[in-house]
């Protein structure tokens, strides 16, 4: 039996799904999966979660896998002895030192944020171990980030794979409106755009509270701003909802535990992150069939370029017209889910996976 390595840091959101995602990308192949999580303790519901053929928990605390993080090699040396492993894939920058220094296997490098090897000290290893690498980032916008860093690389050794869900499976998780509306205790006749995310300044919701301000006046007078997530910026954004004379009009209402069941509570969703890496919650919001409204950067630009609406980042205005434009055109966004099964569904990016040369030279052959 022939085996992958697959090594994240952690599976504290979103990487708990970023692990199921490439475990998918080896659904009904002849080859078998082994996830290793360097931290946090070993939990029953993240093995489910996981979708591997087996999961190790090494339980280590973040602290203890800085450095030369020599525990997690030499137990990373102990796992590869016991089967053949064929790859591995390392998310992020930690995982990628473990796997190359711990084993000779070919690396699948993936990344989810910029500025990963902005450092000159972190270039220093994979520029050593490059003819073993391949880098991919989660969006263009990640890869060419990479691509900037890593200027002596290849370009086909610095590549897009798309983060990606399963479709059905998601759709199905999905109650109704009705039922979302009722869980979430908001009224069920309102006109609600919606947004999740960390109450952090890199998502912005302090641009999409004042774009939702500026127009609400034109929009129907049962408008609610609906913000589901928690975080250090919960007081200021509830203040800033207060200086503009909307503070009954926005909604914070903290965590949601499985946040994506309930996406049909909205009727638009808007995302105004600074530079979002990717973007999964706008998946989601495929899936739920809601139009959808998106800063013009990043990868979120990427994700809804062909269906939903774009706004410059930070400009509260032009994000006060995009809303009333969604609203006055309700077909708006009806096409997203040819986008979402053809390019961000788990079988689509499946097929993009095993058609990248690396892939093919290092398992097929």
């Amino acid at each position: 039996m022939m085996w992958i390595l697959h090594i994240c840091h952690s599976y504290y959101p979103p990487f708990l799904d970023c692990a199921r995602q490439y475990n998918a990308l080896f659904k009904n192949t002849p080859y078998k999966v082994l996830t290793v999580y360097l931290t946090g303790d070993e939990d029953k519901e993240v093995v489910l979660a996981t979708q591997s053929d087996e999961v190790v928990f090494l339980g280590y605390k973040s602290k203890d896998v800085s450095g030369l993080k020599l525990g997690a090699i030499a137990k990373i040396k102990g796992i590869i002895k016991k089967k053949k492993f064929l790859i591995c894939i390392a998310h992020r920058v930690k995982p990628t030192y473990v796997a190359l220094l711990a084993t000779d296997l070919p690396v699948v490098s993936v990344h989810h944020n910029y500025n990963d090897y902005q450092r000159w000290s972190r270039r220093i290893l994979v520029n050593f171990y490059r003819s073993r690498i391949l880098m991919l980032g989660v969006s263009d916008s990640v890869r060419d980030d990479l691509r900037r860093d890593l200027v002596t690389w290849p370009i086909d050794q610095i590549q897009t794979l798309y983060n990606h869900i399963d479709v059905g499976e998601i759709i199905t998780q999905m109650v109704s409106s009705d039922e979302a509306r009722e869980h979430l205790k908001l009224p069920p006749s309102a006109y609600i755009i919606g947004n999740v995310g960390r109450l952090h300044r890199d998502k912005d919701q302090a641009t999409l509270i004042k774009g939702f301000a500026k127009a609400l006046p034109k929009l129907p007078k049962n408008s609610l701003l609906v913000i589901i997530g928690e975080g250090l910026l919960g007081d200021s954004l509830i203040q800033l909802a207060e200086s503009l004379n909307v503070s009954a009009q926005v909604k914070l209402i903290g965590k949601v535990l499985n946040a994506k069941q309930y996406f049909k509570a909205f009727d638009v969703f808007a995302l105004t992150s600074d530079h979002e890496p990717f973007g999964m919650v706008l998946l989601e919001a495929m899936a739920a069939g809601l139009p959808i409204i998106c800063s013009d950067c990043g990868g979120g630009r990427e994700v809804v370029k062909n269906t939903g609406y774009l706004f410059p980042l930070g400009d509260a205005d032009a994000l006060a017209s995009a809303m009333l434009d969604v609203y006055q055109n309700h077909s708006f966004g009806t096409n997203a889910s040819v986008d979402l099964n053809a390019k961000f569904s788990d079988e689509a990016v499946k097929e993009q996976f095993w058609s990248l040369s690396f892939i093919h030279h290092h398992i097929r052959t």
